[in-house]
């Protein structure tokens, strides 16, 4: 196995091993891993017990998705707490095997994810990609819905792997948040500048562009 940051899914139908995007995605990644060892508070389990341990795969569609992670079974549960998307330019639902974060919409990440059962860009930029199956994509073609997680072991292979601290590595994603925040509207106004580069402004900050002079008399 390759030095990394592994999540083995035993299930009801068998072993599915994920390779976890720790670097590119460490809040997400340290908030499941956290989760997982139970290391993580939640209002859902008293610390110290794994969290997804028992939990089944409460949705799955047939040739798009198995998804699971819900402490209700319902798709309504989360771990009493929301987070932040986290997307990165390098991770896209463009295979079989990707794991992501479910959602309800921006910024509601908690405890639920899902496996794909093949490629869904129509998915990248609304969900967080955060690992990859490397063994056992046959599993997740097979499970059906009501099968369970018995337990999701965390794999730690090599020095990196090793050090990474998953609760710290939530914490310090959660308290970047306003940072983020400013850095997006900065983008955002950003691009705005470069769409009115052109137009005029008036003193209450309306942009325009005359494109003909008119002939008629000015007011």
């Amino acid at each position: 196995m390759q030095d990394g940051l592994y999540a083995k899914f035993n299930t009801t139908k068998g072993e599915i091993l994920v390779a976890l995007e720790y670097k590119k995605t460490p809040g997400t990644v340290g908030n499941f891993v956290a989760l997982a060892e139970g290391n993580l508070e939640n209002s859902i389990k008293p610390q110290g017990t794994p969290y997804y341990d028992g939990l089944k795969f409460h949705r799955v569609i047939p040739d798009f998705m198995i998804q699971g992670g819900c402490p209700q079974g319902t798709g309504t549960g989360n771990p009493g707490y929301k987070f932040d998307d986290e997307f990165h330019p390098d991770l896209k639902h463009d295979t079989p095997g990707i794991l992501s974060m479910a959602n309800s919409g921006p910024g509601t990440n908690g405890s639920q994810f899902f496996i794909t059962h093949i490629p869904t860009a129509w998915l990248d930029g609304k969900h967080t990609v955060f690992g990859k199956v490397v063994k056992g994509q046959d599993i997740v073609d097979a499970i059906t819905q009501e099968d369970n997680i018995e337990s999701i072991e965390i794999v730690r292979v090599g020095a990196e792997a090793k050090a990474f601290n998953a609760v710290e590595a939530f914490r310090t994603f959660e308290g970047s948040r306003e940072k983020r925040l400013a850095e997006s509207k900065k983008a955002v106004e950003a691009e705005m500048e470069k769409l009115a580069e052109g137009f005029s402004k008036t003193d209450s900050g309306l942009r325009y562009q005359i494109l003909q002079e008119g002939k008629g008399s000015k007011a």
